[in-house]
């Protein structure tokens, strides 16, 4: 049995489908033409222990495409228009579940507990030290090895006045990879009919905990495996950045970008100061602080252009940064329709709280009590120019 959910004046309707000895919705381009907006929900395969993931396709009354999965609450494709009409995939990622099973860079999914890193692999909420997962050297990296990256996330559409939705939900139990508190997140994304993809993050806790949440996604807006990023153009709203150690871990010194090859204040290619940046990192990792941030309140963070497609990305978001990664360890990883992707092959653009922030207090506060709810949204606005 197969879902097809169909938009109706603002409400999901649901219509099941039965395709005998398939057990899934046929999803090619005839599922759903330019004008209907609709979602459909089939079977990607199986987890390690047996549990049946779920992938949903997102259509939007303009024809773009979002498929997003349960494992990881992860986005696995996005098909946006270029200035000529014609739909591309624009971020990295695999065609089959089994391919994420196996590892890979964190491609489109949910990252946490804490994105990004903490110095030590602790810190000390309350007078208590937490001992977490050292997955990056000495250091803990995006929630640890068995994070939301690889659990399997409940999902199911849901309403929205402006486009296609899901929500997927999961409960991180206490103590996972040494985080205190029993976590309940919600990830919802959303197509809008405007060629947004916005999403939006909840999460409560019965302990005092620290959170820090985002999207992984590899863009390339001249298509996935593509070539590389290099003459794609990039504006940030950013006068600021965190400068790092050698293992990435800010100093707690908030600097300018004056003067530096990380002032994209004005439009630039991303490789234009390429040859500029340190030797040990070969590319961009850096966390950016965003301007005008207040707490809850969307700001603008960034765009990013492709001369070639004419696909524009607008980047607003919730969060006070955004690291800008460009992919510097892709080597040699085969993707969606036996491409290769590699370094520069796409960019990161990861909303956030600043790295190692449970350890500098100077920084926001990345802190969740129970009775508190945390909120965060951020919105990759599509268009052409």
């Amino acid at each position: 049995m197969s879902r097809r959910f169909t938009m109706v004046q603002g409400a999901v309707l649901a219509v099941f489908l039965a395709m005998p000895g398939t057990g899934c919705l046929s999803h090619g381009s005839g599922s759903g033409g330019k004008g209907e907006a609709m979602i459909d929900v089939r079977e990607f395969g199986v987890t390690r222990d047996g549990a049946p993931v779920q992938v949903f396709t997102l259509r939007n009354r303009a024809g773009a495409m979002a498929r997003v999965t349960g494992y990881g609450a992860m986005l696995t494709e996005l098909h946006v228009p270029d200035r000529q009409g014609r739909l591309a995939d624009v971020v990295l990622g695999f065609e089959d579940l089994e391919s994420y099973l196996k590892g890979h860079p964190f491609f489109g999914n949910t990252t946490g507990r804490y994105a990004n890193r903490i110095a030590g692999a602790r810190f000390t909420l309350d007078g208590v030290t937490y001992t977490l997962a050292a997955n990056n050297g000495p250091n803990h990296i995006h929630g640890g090895r068995s994070a939301l990256d690889k659990q399997n996330w409940e999902g199911a559409p849901v309403d929205s006045p402006d486009g296609v939705a899901v929500r997927f939900t999961h409960r991180s139990p206490d103590g996972a990879e040494g985080y205190p508190g029993n976590l309940d997140l919600a990830v919802t994304y959303t197509l809008t009919h405007d060629n947004a993809l916005r999403i939006d993050y909840e999460a409560r806790t019965d302990r005092p905990t620290v959170i820090n949440l985002t999207n992984h996604s590899y863009f390339n807006l001249k298509g996935a495996g593509e070539g590389d990023v290099l003459d794609h153009v990039l504006k940030l709203y950013a006068d600021h950045y965190t400068p790092a150690d050698e293992g990435l871990i800010p100093t707690g010194e908030i600097r300018s970008v004056a003067g530096t090859p990380l002032d994209f204040r004005q439009p630039m290619a991303i490789g234009a100061r390429w040859d500029q940046l340190p030797e040990r990192l070969k590319g961009y990792d850096h966390n950016f602080v965003l301007n005008d941030w207040a707490r809850g309140r969307l700001v603008e963070a960034g765009e990013l252009y492709d001369p070639g497609s004419g696909r524009v990305m607008r980047v607003r978001t919730t969060e006070p940064g955004m690291q800008v990664y460009s992919a510097i360890h892709l080597r040699g990883i085969v993707g969606k329709q036996g491409r290769t992707y590699g370094p520069a092959g796409g960019l990161c653009l990861e909303t956030q709280h600043f790295p190692d922030s449970p350890n500098k207090p100077e920084f926001p506060s990345t802190v969740l009590r129970p009775g508190d709810t945390f909120r965060s949204t951020t919105i990759y606005a599509f268009s052409v120019r």
